[in-house]
């Protein structure tokens, strides 16, 4: 069993460069989802699986990738999830339920239903025990759980954004950023850890309950000038 898969999903990857460029790690197992194939095949990269209902791959990279032996797993167009959501769900299936390690390229395919679907799902409880990692284009998506740190590396004065999803995130505490979080809960919706940005040129992020996605967008924060007023670091609900 594997420790590594990549998923390459449909949308932009022509700015990755080559597999290295985008962080593809050496002997990963590859799975495609649907026209993802033809991103991977554009990356240089060879596919093992395909999956999807293949309403989007082209003739032929589709061609190309059975040639080389990739495994085609096609479902229904009538189904009740993306092809994105059932490439992540075979390569669960490749991963130890430790220590695994996914990294999911692509996302969106141009329609941003499809984008916030695929970031939810990484967060979904079914990848609780897997070691999460996204890129959609210029920016970066890691998944942050209780008891498993992460740490974000980039430019410094590069932006960074912590968002809470499926609930409360309890215990936010940062490294390496310019407003720092300590111990602090983070509630959906809130805006309190947009727009953050390294001081470092890496930076660490830990949660004792809950999940966080650390966007980096990409881009460079603008200089901001410093508050007047005092910055609490360990800001709680006050609701909670």
């Amino acid at each position: 069993m594997t420790r590594r898969v990549v998923v390459v999903v449909g949308g932009e990857v022509d700015g990755y460069g080559p597999a290295a460029a985008a962080g593809v790690p050496e002997g990963a197992i590859v799975v495609a989802a649907d026209s993802g194939l033809d991103a991977a095949l554009a990356l240089g990269l060879r596919v093992d699986h395909l999956v999807g209902d293949l309403d989007s791959v082209s003739a032929t990279a589709l061609a190309a990738a059975e040639a080389a032996g990739t495994h085609v797993f096609r479902h229904p167009a009538d189904k009740d999830a993306t092809d994105s959501e059932l490439a992540v769900a075979f390569a669960l299936g490749l991963l130890p339920f430790e220590g695994g390690e996914l990294l999911v390229l692509g996302g969106g395919g141009g329609r941003l239903d499809h984008l916030l679907a695929d970031a939810l799902a990484l967060a979904a409880p079914v990848l609780a025990h897997v070691e999460v990692t996204a890129r959609f284009g210029p920016a970066t998506v890691t998944v942050v759980r209780p008891a498993r740190p992460r740490s974000v590396r980039g430019r410094v004065g590069e932006q960074v954004s912590l968002l809470p999803l499926h609930g409360r995130a309890r215990g936010v505490t940062t490294t390496g950023l310019r407003w720092l979080l300590a111990d602090a809960d983070l509630v959906p919706g809130t805006t309190r850890a947009v727009s953050n940005e390294l001081v470092a040129t890496e930076a660490t992020v830990e949660i004792t309950e809950g999940v966080v996605l650390v966007v980096q967008p990409g881009t460079a924060a603008a200089p901001v000038t410093p508050r007047t007023t005092p910055y609490d670091p360990t800001p709680v609900d006050p609701t909670a």
